[in-house]
């Protein structure tokens, strides 16, 4: 429900729709959530965090160490990109999109995750093979 709110939010939201979003950037990076083991509330998860990035771009909606998380969790959806029968194929592509079209690999390189850009990398080298 809640990537169903995001994805109807557009680029840079008023004020009033930036605090309406407050609750749900703060809930959504909760460690409870960020850190969980499973990995279909991973990937609900990065699907939601995707959109709150369009959403705020060209800004990042977290403080630095937050955003490391959340690009870590972006770039484990991209894990399994390569299996087109998952249930999460669609939003896994989804994912991909808005994080070429935002170009968070940029704020990737501004963060310094190098390893993460490897990993990033290691994932698409799986999927085209």
């Amino acid at each position: 429900q809640v990537r169903r709110c995001l994805s109807r939010v557009g680029q840079l939201p008023t004020d009033s729709m930036h605090n309406a979003l407050s609750p749900s950037l703060k809930a959504l990076i909760a460690d409870k959530l960020i850190k969980h083991s499973d990995g279909d509330v991973k990937v609900a998860l990065a699907y939601c965090l995707i959109y709150l990035t369009r959403i705020t771009a060209p800004d990042a909606p977290y403080n630095e160490h937050q955003m490391e998380e959340v690009l870590r969790l972006i770039v484990s959806s991209f894990e399994n990109l390569h299996d087109k029968s998952s249930r999460w194929y669609e939003k896994r592509i989804s994912i991909l999109k808005i994080f070429a079209e935002v170009k968070l690999c940029l704020e990737m390189l501004n963060l310094e995750c190098d390893t993460l850009i490897l990993e990033m990398f290691q994932n698409f080298f799986k999927t085209i093979r």
